[in-house]
Order: structure tokens, then sequence, then C-alpha cells
């Protein structure tokens, strides 16, 4: 099992670090008690887990004299143990708190800038230990990103593309990224062998990529979409949901959803492809 250790200041970005390390596929536990670890290493091991995030922050006090201790104890179920440490200066922690109306854990009944300079000195040597520090003042979220990709993500990892199929008459699904209309294309539900098949069919697919409207789509949505993809990586995107829709989603959004799937997965993208109103009709 592989353990990385997520801390650092409040308002810093620990949460913004946890999301992006559970889109690159790890196990991810937010604001665990330290004194807990021992039990989570037993529980995911014997689950076959091999890459945990877990979240520590100040608000454990007194329970973080106790993690050099604890990570002995797990030794044996840990093949690596790293700790990610994420702090911001004091300026751009007020700043962000401020933004969020909200106080840092060791404020009290004192200002914001007390309870910075509280956690500080009670995180010192837990910052002390770490085997990174990343210092997010100056960077924007993408950025972060970036940083914890490079460092987190696995050689292959890339972007996950997701294609979905649907039916305008069901609704637009709610988690696409971007939303394409096929309506315009010739409708194989006026053609009487055709109604009862879908577009995984190849009598339906060969009617509507025969079209040279449909082909010239595809063409053309091959080009965007690489531009697409490029500045998703670029941002630091994991994950992005293209969705292709047609009137029920029996006909030309599968066919043209499968297409294209194709052609991704022949230029090495990594897709799932999901055709959510098949059946519905």
């Amino acid at each position: 099992m592989e353990l990385v250790i997520i801390t650092g200041m409040s308002g810093a970005g620990r949460r913004s670090a946890a999301h992006v390390m559970e889109d690159l596929g790890w196990y991810v536990v937010d604001n665990l008690p330290p004194a807990l670890l021992p039990a989570l290493a037993g529980y995911l091991d014997n689950h076959y887990v091999d890459k945990v995030a877990v979240v520590l922050d100040v608000r454990s006090r007194g329970d973080l004299e106790q993690i050099p201790v604890l990570f002995e104890s797990i030794a044996p179920l840990v093949g690596s143990i790293q700790i990610l440490y994420v702090e911001a200066s004091d300026s751009q922690i007020v700043k962000r708190q401020e933004s969020v109306h909200r106080p840092v854990p060791l404020q009290g009944t004192g200002g914001l800038l007390d309870g910075i300079h509280a956690e500080r000195a009670m995180m010192s040597a837990l910052r002390a230990s770490a085997d990174m520090v990343i210092d997010t003042s100056g960077l924007t979220g993408p950025e972060l990103s970036r940083r914890i990709v490079a460092a987190f993500g696995s050689p292959s990892a890339g972007l996950s593309i997701t294609l979905q199929s649907f039916g305008f008459k069901n609704g637009i699904p709610l988690d696409a990224d971007m939303v394409l209309d096929v309506r315009f294309l010739p409708n194989p539900h006026w053609v009487d062998e055709l109604r009862p098949q879908t577009g995984l069919s190849a009598a339906v697919s060969s009617f509507v990529l025969g079209s040279p409207l449909a082909k010239n789509f595809v063409d053309e949505l091959e080009t965007l979409f690489a531009v697409v993809v490029e500045g998703l990586v670029t941002e630091g995107k994991r994950l992005f949901t293209l969705a292709i829709g047609c009137t029920g989603g029996k006909h030309r959004s599968v066919a043209i959803a499968e297409e294209f799937a194709l052609r991704l997965r022949a230029s090495g993208r990594t897709v799932t492809l999901i055709h959510r109103d098949l059946g519905r009709e």
C-alpha cells in the first residue's frame, strides 16, 4: 500500500489537493483522527486498496505528536509513506478565509492572524518531516493540480473521457461538461425497418453515418475535440463528459457516440461509453 498524508495550513488548499488525488484514483479519507490510522490501514489492506491519501489537520491537536509512532505501527502494511504539506502566506490565508467568512481552527476568541500563528507553531514539526511542501500562495487551482499530478499521478495517467448518448425528451445529462445536438441528421425513426432497431445495429449506424452531414460533423468534432483536450490537460482536468443527444437517445446519438468513441480509442484515448436512454423508448 502507498500512503500519502495530506496536511498543512488551513486555507492553503488541503482539500483541493485531496480532490486531485481522488481524481487520480487514490482512496481519500478526509479529517481522520491520527489515532485511527492503524485501523484504517488494516481495513484497507484487507480490501486490497493500494493507494491511500489521508487528510490530517490541526483539529487533531495532540494526536499529531503521535504520528511518528503511528507510522511505525503501520509500517508492515505500508510500502511507502509520504507527507504532502501545503502552506500559504499569512496574507493569502487571511484573504481566503475572509472570502468564505470562516475562522481558522485555533482562532478561538482572537483574530485570524492569532489562529494562523498558533497553527504554524503546532504544525511545525510535521512540516519539517514533510517529503513535499507546496506553497500555494501564488498558485492557481490548475497549477496546484498539475503539481499534484506530476508528483502522484501514474506515468499513464491522462484525461479520462466519458461519451454519453441521450435523448433530449428525457432531459440533458446534469453531469455533462459539453452537450452536442445531432437532431439535424436524418432520422432512422422515419424508416419503418430501422425504427425498432438502435444505433448499435449495423443498419442504423450505416444509415446515420452514411449521411455526408454526419461524416463532416464527426470529422469537425475530432478537430474541435483535440483543441478542447489540449486546454483541459493544461488546466489540470482529469475527467470530461461529452454528451451527444438526439430526440429519443435511440438512433442518431448512439451511432455518433459509437463512431466517435472508435476514433478516440484509435488515437490512444481512454473512453467510457454510456447510452443513457437505450431501452427507455
